[in-house]
């Protein structure tokens, strides 16, 4: 399903500036830890989903329990924070201005992680493949995110709300071809074991970054050497991306595993 990248963004500079007549400038980096133990809860409900649906998938549970009702909405919300993490950790990357070469690094890393998940998901399961999933969404969410920074935080919200409500103001047919389903604009749409089309889910992205332009997000940082607790749980947040490359095909063998044995 879904998972944010491991964004630069969780990086924040602290500058102290000379003063005129004495003193050298100053910047010292540090990690955002709140933002990595955020992402690491969302990436604890992400797995949680996964595991039910690969309950479901080896008929150990009844099918179709993660289709409908709080599993669905559990699911959205997973998705949503993955979207809202994203956006706030863009902000901070880029709160002294925009950082052309950090971004086109991390998009190609994500772009190419989402090019990994369609050909995998193509291979195991051509019918329901993944072809514009959680990465997929993030990796266009950062391109809007560039023209999106210069914007102050309510007109953020204002597209944010935009997005949630575009799908219904579009005319029938405008967006018709599956080529365009990635949009979220289009009615024709094949199955997929995980679509999160750019509107409304672009949303969630834009409110993250309108949060982290209201609210002072260094400012309620943890102190600069937290304790083992902290780090451990700040750890499965900083390595996001492998960590949802690699837990299906985990999840998956060990489910297979623990059936063999039994």
């Amino acid at each position: 399903m879904w998972l944010t990248h491991r964004h630069s963004a969780n990086y924040t500079l602290i500058s102290t500036n000379r003063k005129p007549g004495g003193g050298s400038s100053a910047a010292m980096s540090r990690r955002v830890l709140w933002i990595d133990i955020s992402r690491t809860i969302a990436l604890l409900g992400m797995i949680i989903f996964h595991f039910v649906r690969d309950l479901e998938f080896f008929a150990i549970i009844e099918t179709g329990m993660t289709t409908q009702g709080t599993w669905t909405i559990f699911a959205r919300l997973v998705a949503c924070a993955f979207l809202f993490i994203s956006g706030m950790s863009f902000v901070v990357a880029h709160q002294s201005g925009f950082r052309p070469q950090p971004w086109a690094r991390r998009l190609l890393i994500v772009g190419s992680s989402a090019a990994i998940v369609t050909l995998a998901t193509f291979i195991a399961v051509p019918d329901q493949f993944i072809y514009f999933g959680i990465l997929h969404a993030i990796a266009v969410a950062s391109v809007i995110g560039v023209a999106a920074l210069a914007v102050p935080a309510s007109g953020l919200l204002l597209l944010a709300a935009f997005a949630v409500v575009a799908g219904g103001l579009m005319p029938s047919g405008v967006f018709s071809s599956p080529m365009l389903a990635w949009t979220g604009l289009s009615s024709a749409h094949r199955p997929s074991l995980d679509f999160i089309p750019l509107v409304p889910w672009v949303s969630a992205f834009l409110a993250g970054m309108a949060f982290a332009k209201l609210v002072p997000i260094t400012r309620f940082d943890i102190p600069m050497k937290p304790g083992r607790l902290v780090n451990a749980l700040a750890w499965p947040g900083r390595h996001s991306l492998a960590i949802y490359l690699l837990h299906q095909p985990i999840l998956l063998t060990v489910i297979w595993l623990a059936l063999a044995i039994v």
